[in-house]
């Protein structure tokens, strides 16, 4: 059956850390109630006027709140601003706390001013990104260690924390550009395609992702999808013209302010409980999608018309979703040339 998560929300300041917790836990109550088996959270730092509570402690508070079934999901870390060795324990001992419930997305980061904070070059971040990939590997599978790379170098370490997990916790990759998808399929077990790529994109860069893993014999199989949720403009407009604020350039060329309902219309899901059990399920029958990553809160909501929307979720269109069987390749018609709107 193809799975459903939920997405945790970051939140204004005026918020207290305590509500903020306090309300995490009902909200995360109410998704396991309604089927949903993924529970993810990102990541910032010093973020203004919202704020994120971090993934590696609330997750390890929330593995002992989750049912046994249900993974926990760090989507996303900002993996170069880590020294390795602290990330790769970091998560390890998360693994060991979460029982291997752990999924571990990690992703290259896109504010500059994070990086000036932590004293980290921005410019660095790709190759340091993939050296640690590389070298946290080694950290959670070998005895030994040695590894000399360009940003980080270890001589002959022996690792003492390894993860539940072998050989270790799934490595989900996020990325918005082509360069981070073919990352993914040289690093990652799977791709977390972000929600505002267009299907066809996101066949196109599955593909990428599937040459990936078959250079390194490995089999493709179905990917975390995620998927905006949107049930009325005023919860999300004010998000995403903050996203825009903050240097997420991938709605530059959209008019959020005045059309925001076209500008979200091709990767945001708005209708009847019918409309979006339509539109989830041409997405999941299309593309290897498992599991199906949905944010249903958004900084302006409450905690209590976030649990109201799970419970519609989990009522009226969950059991469609999971009553599906997730494929396991690409519809070739979507990278057809024609498909991506190309003429032959």
């Amino acid at each position: 059956m193809v799975q459903v998560g939920l997405l945790l929300s970051d939140v204004p300041r005026s918020v207290s850390p305590s509500d903020q917790f306090r309300d995490v836990l009902r909200i995360v109550e109410a998704a396991q109630r309604n089927g949903f088996t993924y529970i993810a959270i990102g990541q910032h730092f010093l973020y203004g006027d919202l704020r994120w509570l971090q993934p590696v402690p609330l997750l390890a508070r929330l593995a002992a709140e989750v049912d046994p079934n249900v993974r926990l999901v760090t989507q996303i870390v900002i993996a170069p601003l880590y020294h390795p060795v602290m990330l790769a324990e970091e998560i390890a001992t998360l693994d060991v706390v979460t029982e291997g419930r752990l999924v571990f997305g990690a992703g290259l980061g896109y504010r500059p001013e994070e990086f000036d904070y932590l004293g980290v070059p921005y410019k660095e971040r790709a190759g340091r990104f993939d050296e640690s990939l590389e070298l946290m590997k080694l950290l959670w599978t070998e005895e030994d260690v040695t590894f000399h790379g360009k940003y980080f170098t270890l001589e002959d370490v022996h690792p003492h924390l390894f993860p539940v997990q072998k050989p270790h916790p799934p490595i989900w990759i996020g990325a918005h550009a082509e360069a981070g998808v073919r990352r993914a399929g040289k690093y990652g077990d799977a791709y977390a395609c972000p929600p505002e790529t267009p299907k066809e994109e996101v066949a196109r860069r599955y593909a990428i992702v599937r040459d990936g893993f078959a250079l390194r014999g490995r089999e493709f199989g179905p990917q975390p999808r995620e998927e905006a949720m949107v049930e009325y403009a005023r919860v999300a407009q004010g998000r995403y013209l903050t996203y825009a604020a903050k240097g997420l350039d991938v709605m530059k060329d959209t008019d959020l302010e005045n059309e925001f309902a076209k500008a979200v219309s091709g990767h945001a899901v708005i209708g009847s409980p019918d409309e979006v059990i339509a539109q989830l399920t041409d997405y999941v029958t299309a593309l290897p999608v498992d599991p199906l990553l949905v944010r249903p809160q958004w900084p302006t909501m409450t905690a209590d018309e976030t649990v109201a929307t799970l419970d519609r979720w989990g009522r009226d269109i969950v059991p469609a979703i999971t009553a599906i069987t997730p494929r396991r390749d690409i519809d070739e018609a979507l990278l057809a040339p024609t498909a991506a709107g190309v003429s032959t």
